[in-house]
């Protein structure tokens, strides 16, 4: 591949035709079915999740702070009642007459549940990419693999969750700052700082996506690429579906299912964003000849 000789470097005025051959792959590609998969093992993940993020994050940031900062976050992407519901699990999970057995309980959904994530996107990143490895290992070895880089996404993310309340703290007191000296456009700063620090953040975490969870060898070149454009579209996304949440409330219909229906569905809606990304990396690698192999040397085709 590195004596490749390109015939069409990227330019501006590609990006439409881009877009409609990534909407054309993505639809083809059954995208609804994928992301109400990997929405199922969300639910089934969200205990465990809590019960390693708060640990992780909260040894370092403290676990009340932690608490606070993510129902903060749910309750603008999915509304008031459901950080309700979810404040209230994660209350259970530091109970200290429980902590013992909530930690054992929520291991054991982290493995089946949050690892299922992780591994039930990367089968559907190698169906979008068009990988089909021809396994080296034994089914069970691989499969063991899989589930191991799965947790070590679970603790990236807890990184960049880390890295995100320090960032988010720094601003804060830069905001302080700035408003003593212009508070006419505090607003606009703290607004624009806050779009930007979310795009980069979540920009690196799709960008590790891409590259180590598929079966896929792909330049970095074309995974910052896929990784900014997913970011973007998933960061106007968030925003859009807090409104949508926010305002129509869709899961009042469910009673006391309701929050379980929001996660499915933020989950799914969230998904549909990421498959739309990873198409767009996809065609990009293959219109501009940067290429997606597999891991066994089989060319992605």
């Amino acid at each position: 591949m590195s004596s490749q000789t390109y015939s069409e470097t990227f330019k501006i005025k590609h990006l439409p035709s881009l877009i409609v051959s990534t909407y054309k792959a993505w639809d083809a590609d059954n995208p609804f079915r994928l992301s109400a998969v990997v929405a199922y093992y969300a639910v089934l993940s969200l205990p465990g999740l809590l019960v390693i993020i708060i640990n992780l994050v909260g040894s370092v940031w403290g676990v009340e702070i932690v608490q606070g900062q993510l129902t903060d976050e749910i309750s603008r992407a999915l509304g008031s009642d459901a950080a309700t519901s979810i404040k209230n699990m994660m209350v259970e999970t530091q109970n200290e007459e429980k902590s013992t057995m909530a930690t054992v309980l929520g291991m054991g959904t982290l493995i089946f549940g949050a690892t299922g994530v992780f591994y039930h996107l990367q089968q559907s990143l190698n169906q979008i990419w068009n990988i089909k490895p021809k396994h080296k290992f034994n089914s069970i070895i691989k499969m063991l693999l899989d589930r191991t880089r799965s947790f070590a996404f679970i603790l990236v993310i807890g990184f960049l969750l880390l890295v995100s309340f320090l960032i988010t703290t720094a601003i804060s007191s830069l905001n302080n700052y700035i408003r003593s000296i212009l508070p006419d456009i505090i607003v606009y700063i703290a607004f624009t700082l806050d779009i930007l620090v979310s795009i980069g953040i979540i920009t690196v975490l799709f960008a590790l996506i891409f590259r180590y969870l598929p079966d896929a060898k792909i330049r970095w070149k074309t995974v910052w690429i896929g990784a900014l454009i997913t970011s973007v579209l998933f960061v106007l996304g968030k925003f859009l579906l807090g409104l949508y949440f926010g305002e129509a409330n869709p899961g009042s219909t469910y009673g006391a299912a309701g929050t379980i229906i929001l996660i499915l569905l933020w989950v799914s809606y969230s998904c549909l964003i990421l498959f739309f990304g990873a198409e767009f990396t996809y065609v990009y690698a293959k219109r501009y000849g940067l290429g997606i192999q597999s891991n066994s040397k089989t060319i992605a085709q």
